[in-house]
C-alpha cells in the first residue's frame, strides 16, 4: 500500500518544522536554492517562528507543507510580488527525495496555485535554475512555459535562471472549452 500524501497551509505554531524542511532541502539539494544550509542554520529559530506565524494568516505569501503519513515531507512557499504587477509566484519547493515517486511536488505546486488563483492570480510564476533540467522538465510538465525573462543567480553569478509562466484556468474558461 501506498503512503498516502496531504497537503496543509503551514500553522503559526510550525516555525520548528519550517526549519527541519528549509535546512533538509538545503543538505539534499544545496544548489536549488537562494541560500546556504550555512545561512539557515544560522538564523534564530525565532525567524522561522515569525515565518510560519505570518504565513498562516498572510493575504501575499504562505507556505504549504506535504505530509507523508502525517509526517512532513515537503514544502512550497507561494506569494504575491511587492510591486505594481503584483506577480503570483511559487518558489522553494522541496519534496523528500523518499517519496518524490508519489507526486508529491505535483500536488505542491498545484495546492498554490490554487491559493495564489483564489487570492486573484491570473498567471502563476517560477524563477527555475537553468541548469536543474529536472525540475525544468518538471514544471513544464506542469503547463509551465517559458517568459523569455531570464536572470544571473546571485548565489552563483556565473549560473542564471529563466522565469516560468502557468496560465490559471478558471472553471468557466474550462466549461467553454
Amino acid at each position: 500500500m501506498s503512503p498516502s500524501l496531504t497537503v496543509r497551509r503551514i500553522a503559526a505554531d510550525q516555525g520548528a518544522v519550517l526549519r527541519e524542511l528549509r535546512t533538509a532541502s538545503l543538505r539534499e539539494a544545496p544548489y536549488a536554492f537562494g541560500e546556504t544550509l550555512e545561512d539557515a542554520l544560522s538564523v534564530d529559530a525565532a525567524t522561522f517562528d515569525v515565518t510560519a506565524a505570518d504565513h498562516a494568516v498572510s493575504k501575499a505569501a504562505t507556505s504549504f507543507i506535504l505530509y507523508t503519513e502525517g509526517h512532513p515531507a515537503g514544502l512550497i512557499e507561494a506569494h504575491f510580488e511587492d510591486s505594481a504587477a503584483r506577480r503570483a509566484f511559487v518558489g522553494e519547493l522541496w519534496v523528500a527525495p523518499a517519496v518524490r515517486h508519489l507526486r508529491g511536488g505535483e500536488l505542491l505546486v498545484n495546492t498554490a496555485s490554487e491559493w495564489l488563483a483564489g487570492a486573484g492570480a491570473e498567471e502563476i510564476y517560477a524563477w527555475v535554475a537553468d541548469a536543474n533540467r529536472n525540475a525544468m522538465r518538471f514544471y513544464e510538465r506542469l503547463g509551465f512555459g517559458p517568459t523569455g525573462e531570464h536572470a544571473r543567480t546571485a548565489r552563483w553569478p556565473d549560473q542564471s535562471e529563466s522565469l516560468l509562466v502557468r496560465h490559471v484556468q478558471r472553471a468557466s474558461q474550462a466549461s467553454s472549452q
